[in-house]
């Protein structure tokens, strides 16, 4: 006892630590470090710190840091080996928050060994820090946006409950420290076209936009507390986003009460005067960007070098720049770049877990949950064990840059889908590849000898990142700068298709791509089609298990599957009149929500009650198949008829479960009471208006089966 209170007595008198400046002292708020940090620096060095390039500060002995990194679907860019899952429209299409939980932690333990890694070495560079400018939650509207890939589909719902499992995944749930920093982007009404997104204004109306473009936004701020926000290119409502008094004051910082950070996108911040217009130099464009709270600029040619003489010439004060910096720096606090390593939890991340086969087998798994089933006749799948020889064709058959979309990391190795077929089928079965046709020319390069002695026809085509995505110098026909002119699947694939058919050898159809394509002849003519998305470093040993029926597919759309261009608005119309399954009038070819099973699943016994904030739904869901598989099962709501336009119906719930051959399963949702709600002209939220329906089942109805409930209140 007396040892005890010697060493109590000891502790008590220790003297406390003293720190060269108050911000390095860990006992202290964020808030007051930040502050202590802001008093300390110039007016160069402030307007250096707003920069994504932040030059050190060697008299405090802040180190340099750039606030540019990416991790769309695992960390990108960098030049450490990494894990790459499948983009995030494919992953998306897992309809699986606890899949997206786990890839988002395992991301982030890639992403601090690095930057734990790099710091160490005095390495401060582009794509080694904490701040990711990761997840897209824009709506993927119209299918020809190249960048649609990026996003989580066009469900307002869907986008919301990924984007917030992956921003918490992300974030990481210590107290104190953030794991690192996700960014909500793109803020807000931006989705295309990518020619001209630099000078597009968008224009939409309070219902659209409070009902589709900014309700994931506001439940990654609201809800998972994302600490970082990104404005966008384009203008709205005459205003580029990075200065838009109603998207960034009013609705941002305002109503949501956002605290973290916002980044301009690169090269933004010189659109105002460039491009827009809106402002006749760098001088006000700066001024106005920050005033309107863009904290950081993203470019190489920063109109924010300027700040000082907007400062010089009252454009903007010195203390209004300060917040700002306090919104930076507390971030890089947050993170614990001024603290002691043995206090932060992340410190001790190594590269050990860089690729490691916990991560790869989780790439693999959300490889297998993002593929869809579109089509099955016959039974025609999974191959039959009889089979000998394969002919294997197309563009996408031994290509492995395909698999890995845009914004993506670089793994030691790549499964194209030769390879993941000749894994998985060993000299069991021949394989005879032709590439046979490029994506969109090439010619038609087939000899019917190919195919003469093979028991069935595998053609790999589709799409390719080389074709679509951010801002790209694309020429070839049916493309442009990034995005595409139509959805019809390239003539040149199409008319290989037809030959294939003629042949009379059974044609199985493996389509990548980032977003949808018009295959209605092929739907008429092709007896097996799977849609794999860009799956990522595994991609080709998913394929192959999803055509063996080593694994039972189960994933599902989260986008529509038109017929045709036919089916499309004008691409530049950001009106939700007939766009997506809950405004669209027309028969899609596949609806959001669709995918198909090597099993088949029966619903009986649904359930709803009002309960207190909301109501509980409830079904029964059974395997009546001979093998085992995976479910997604849906709810839907829609509700009675008002004066103004409603949704035919909305996404209120989902849960993706797996059941045994013979199995059943009671699923159950709760959906509250503000998600009953509905959006009317003025931008209001309303009550829906009874009778509301509610759909429980594995589709939308007229689909999939649904069970039925109409409540009348």
């Amino acid at each position: 006892m007396k040892r005890l209170f010697l060493l109590l007595a000891l502790t008590a008198c220790a003297a406390p630590v003293e720190y060269e400046y108050p911000f390095l002292d860990p006992d202290l708020s964020v808030e007051e470090r930040a502050e202590n940090i802001v008093s300390l620096l110039r007016l160069d060095e402030k307007v250096g710190q707003m920069m994504n390039d932040a030059p050190a500060i060697d008299r405090l002995g802040i180190p340099a840091y750039n606030w540019w990194n990416e991790c769309l679907h695992g960390v990108a860019r960098t030049s450490y080996h990494v894990t790459s899952f499948p983009q995030a429209i494919g992953m998306a299409a897992t309809w699986d928050v606890e899949s997206m939980a786990l890839m988002a932690e395992y991301t982030s333990d890639e992403g601090r060994a690095i930057y734990n890694d790099a710091s160490a070495n005095g390495n401060y560079s582009i794509y080694h820090g904490l701040t990711y400018w990761s997840p897209n939650v824009n709506i993927f509207r119209d299918p020809r946006w190249g960048r649609g890939q990026e996003t989580y589909g066009e469900d307002p719902y869907l986008t919301a409950e990924m984007g917030k499992t992956f921003v918490r995944g992300l974030q990481g749930d210590d107290p104190r420290y953030l794991k690192s920093s996700a960014c909500a982007k793109h803020y807000a009404v931006h989705s295309g076209p990518e020619w001209n997104r630099s000078t597009f204004n968008a224009v939409v109306s309070d219902q659209d936009l409070w009902d589709t473009y900014l309700p994931a936004f506001e439940a990654l701020v609201k809800d998972a507390d994302v600490s970082g926000v990104m404005c966008a290119y384009n203008a709205f409502d005459g205003r580029p986003c990075c200065g838009s008094d109603r998207l960034m004051i009013d609705i941002l910082r305002n109503r949501w009460g956002f605290d973290g950070y916002v980044t301009s996108d690169c090269g933004g911040i010189n659109h105002f005067h460039r491009t827009h217009r809106t402002h006749p130099d760098k001088k006000s464009a700066s001024a106005d960007a920050v005033l309107h709270g863009t904290d950081c600029e993203c470019s190489s040619d920063g109109a924010y070098n300027d700040l000082g003489l907007a400062v010089a010439e009252g454009l903007i004060t010195e203390e209004q720049i300060d917040e700002s910096l306090r919104r930076l720096f507390e971030i890089r606090i947050r993170l614990g770049m001024f603290d002691p390593d043995e206090m932060v939890p992340y410190s001790s991340i190594g590269t050990d877990v860089l690729e490691c086969p916990e991560h790869a087998a989780h790439a693999l798994k959300m490889a297998h949950q993002s593929i869809v089933l579109l089509k099955n006749e016959d039974n025609l799948l999974p191959l039959s064990k009889d089979i000998r020889k394969i002919a294997l064709l197309g563009p996408n058959a031994a290509d492995t840059t395909v698999m890995l979309g845009n914004y993506f990391g670089n793994p030691s190795k790549v499964w194209s889908v030769l390879e993941g077929l000749e894994e998985r089928l060993g000299d069991n079965v021949e394989i005879e590849y032709h590439r046979c046709c490029g994506y969109v020319d090439g010619g038609e390069d087939f000899d019917p000898a190919t195919v003469a002695d093979a028991d069935i026809v595998i053609f790999a085509g589709g799409i390719c990142p080389d074709l679509e995505g951010e801002s790209m110098p694309v020429d070839a026909v049916g493309f442009k700068g990034g995005d595409r002119l139509t959805i019809e699947l390239p003539e040149v694939q199409r008319n290989m298709l037809r030959k294939l058919d003629a042949s009379g050898k059974p044609v199985i159809f493996v389509m990548l791509t980032g977003s949808a394509i018009a295959i209605e002849w092929e739907d008429k003519n092709i007896p097996a089609i799977i849609n794999a998305w860009y799956p990522g470093q595994a991609g080709g040993l998913a394929i192959a298990d999803v055509l063996t029926g080593a694994y039972n597919p189960a994933g599902r759309l989260p986008v529509t599957f038109y017929r045709s261009d036919a089916d499309l608005p004008e691409f530049e119309d950001y009106s939700m009149d007939d766009r997506t399954y809950r405004y669209f009038k027309g028969e899609p070819l596949y609806p959001f929500g669709y995918g198909l099973s090597y099993t088949d699943f029966a619903y009986s016994d649904m359930k709803v009650r009002k309960v207190r904030g909301g109501y509980k739904a409830s079904v029964m869901v059974e395997n009546a198949g001979d093998v085992a598989g995976e479910e997604v099962v849906q709810l839907y709501v829609s509700s009675g008829k008002e004066d103004f336009r409603t949704p035919i119906r909305s996404l209120k719930g989902f849960d993706r479960i797996m059941l045994a051959s013979g199995e059943r399963r009671k699923v159950s949702f709760f959906v509250p009471e503000e998600q009953l709600q509905v959006v009317n002209e003025n931008g209001d939220r309303i009550p829906m208006k009874s009778p509301l329906r509610f759909y429980l089942g594995g589709g939308q109805p007229g689909h999939s089966y649904c069970e039925m409930i109409e409540i009348n209140d």
